[in-house]
């Protein structure tokens, strides 16, 4: 089965983008960080913990300040369209303390992909 062109081209460049949420090392600013994030995001993470936009927003921007390397492994991407400019990305983050799947709703929108939703959801 041939696998939709744009539905790879999604993937690549989702694919760039993810880790921004979870890594915050690539010197991105937050000025970055917000046209990243939609003004309505919101995340339920690993924890269960609900998280704000501007929450999330925040922690980025703490990061940046100390950037770290850190040793995380993200694969086993999928996505899928939901309709016509939004996105489903799941993939498996392994972490050095734990494995989680992944989930976000990405917006394509005229100042490109926004992230509406993000979840992990940890494997035991």
């Amino acid at each position: 089965m041939q696998k939709d062109a744009g539905l790879i081209s999604a993937m690549d460049e989702l694919r760039t983008l993810e880790p921004l949420i979870y890594a915050a090392n690539s010197g991105v600013s937050r000025s970055g960080f917000e046209n990243l994030l939609a003004h309505d995001f919101w995340e339920v993470g690993a924890s269960g913990r609900v998280y704000t936009r501007d929450f999330v927003l925040s922690t980025l921007e703490e990061r940046q300040k100390n950037p770290r390397e850190e040793v995380w492994s993200a694969y086993d991407f999928s996505v899928r369209k939901i309709e016509d400019s939004h996105y489903l990305l799941t993939y498996a983050l392994q972490q050095p303390t734990r494995l989680s799947r992944r989930a976000t709703l990405w917006q394509m929108t005229m100042e490109g992909w926004k992230m509406l939703y993000h979840q992990g959801t940890p494997v035991v």
